[in-house]
């Protein structure tokens, strides 16, 4: 099942609502990639506050999903990270640098407003 990518002005919201596969993360990561050109996006927020487990492998794509969609013209924030997933990721040693995070999606869209607003381009 594919993670459901919403359009709201010209922000692109996609949802994870549950654990994904390698296979799924890299169909998001292409899905949003592929979406910010065809609807010329200026900001992308990955919703993972359902998730009560980060992998390796699902924070490199989601490190992936911010570099792409900068070098596309987007900036990315990643929304909802629960509080035993953050520690669990500062314990492995797994690190979302340089991407925007913020506590739920109300705050996100305010910090992808704030930058449209003020001319911030891709981080």
């Amino acid at each position: 099942m594919r993670v459901p990518i919403l359009k709201q002005q010209d922000f692109l919201i996609a949802s994870v609502q549950e654990g994904l596969s390698d296979i799924q993360w890299q169909e998001l990561r292409d899905d949003l990639s592929a979406k910010v050109g065809q609807y010329r996006t200026f900001g992308v927020i990955v919703d993972i506050s359902s998730l009560d487990v980060l992998d390796s492998y699902a924070t490199r794509t989601l490190r992936s999903i911010a570099y792409i969609t900068a070098l596309r013209g987007a900036r990315t924030v990643v929304v909802g990270i629960q509080p035993d997933v953050a520690y669990s990721m500062v314990r492995l040693g797994l690190t979302l640098e340089n991407i925007e995070t913020a506590l739920d999606l109300e705050d996100g869209l305010a910090i992808l407003s704030t930058l449209r607003e003020g001319g911030g381009g891709p981080a």
